[in-house]
């Protein structure tokens, strides 16, 4: 289902409130060429010695995503770039959407809490742009639709209602502090730091879609940052925003099994005619998450899915918040608290 003209601008009125326009010139592409030409090897063997690791873990019976209880929790300083086609992603800046809510984004490694849908596991890898050497302790944030398009915290709202109708009905208007939130539910929202290897692994389900937009994961880094006791965060700079996407062949697949062919009362948008995806995608960057079969043979059964960001660990900019207040109050449910220097153990 392409979107209408005017969705569109609102889509691009949307990636500028309280964020950078989404905007790659010749500099930026020419910047992004460099950085693949210097890295596109360390990326390539980051790539295949998580993947051996994976298969290695799988072969024995290891759980895919360990309960590291190693990281250290800082203090402030992000920003982002991308890396390499095959591997990376995330233009400097892509709307983080209307259904970013901070107070829902919790520090843990198994977000799925309970969703219906084909289990998915991420290995995030995160590069320094500029040494191209894996970047440690880079808080990675994602949140992403269940099978039948609901965010958490916003399920109240129709996933087949275009966002502009829907403003409509609620009588609001795109602004800098647009909240449409409907609740505080916190399952599909997950974040964790990357390890001393520069990996962070995350438990999900598999995406399903809402109107007007393809499949897609939302996915924020920050470096120097800290969190509250609720487990959200507190204090980081501003940080560049992207989305991951899936290859359509895979999409259709897993569209096709259910709880996600449930979801009939609207058409899917396909990567080709979503804007987001053609913008990330515009300087020659290839967002999609790779994605094998858990067992090797059948998607239905699980799968895990690679990707490495590339991160300007030394990129600043002038807001020291995230989200102002809204983690403040009690924990989200079942999130941990982490009172000391430790993440916990039981995300």
């Amino acid at each position: 289902m392409r979107a209408t003209s005017s969705l569109l601008a609102l889509a691009l009125a949307l990636a500028t409130t309280e964020a950078h326009p989404h905007h790659v010139d010749a500099r930026d592409m020419a910047a992004q060429s460099n950085i693949n030409k210097r890295c596109a090897a360390s990326a390539g063997a980051f790539a295949m010695n998580r993947k051996k690791r994976s298969l290695n873990k799988r072969s024995m019976g290891t759980s895919i995503i360990p309960r590291s209880t190693n990281v250290t929790i800082n203090t402030e300083s992000p920003h982002y770039s991308t890396i390499q086609n095959d591997t990376c992603v995330l233009v400097p800046d892509v709307t983080a959407g209307p259904y970013v809510w901070p107070r829902s984004e919790t520090l843990r490694q198994d977000m799925s809490e309970g969703q219906a849908g084909i289990p998915l596991y991420l290995d995030i890898g995160v590069l320094d742009v500029n040494t191209c050497e894996p970047a440690t302790n880079v808080l990675i944030d994602m949140w992403h639709c269940n099978a039948t398009g609901s965010y958490s915290s916003f399920e109240a709202l129709s996933p087949n209602t275009p966002f502009e109708e829907l403003l409509d009905q609620l009588n609001k208007t795109v602004s800098a502090d647009l909240d449409l939130h409907t609740g505080n539910s916190t399952w599909l929202r997950g974040m964790w730091p990357t390890d001393d290897n520069g990996v962070m692994e995350m438990a999900t389900v598999f995406p399903g879609f809402y109107i007007e937009r393809t499949i897609h994961i939302h996915v924020e880094a920050h470096t120097d940052w800290t969190v509250r006791d609720n487990g959200t965060v507190s204090a980081s700079n501003v940080v560049s925003t992207g989305q991951l996407f899936f290859d359509e062949e895979l999409s259709q697949k897993i569209m096709a099994m259910e709880p996600y062919a449930s979801h009939t009362q609207i058409n899917r948008t396909t990567n080709d005619v979503d804007s987001i995806y053609s913008g990330e995608t515009g300087t020659g960057w290839v967002p999609i998450i790779q994605v094998e079969a858990l067992d090797g043979v059948d998607y239905a059964n699980g799968m895990v899915g690679y990707i490495t960001l590339g991160v300007n660990m030394t990129a600043t900019s002038s807001s020291s918040t995230f989200g102002g207040n809204e983690g403040a109050g009690a924990p989200p449910s079942g999130s941990a608290a982490p009172s000391g220097s430790a993440a916990p153990s039981s995300a």
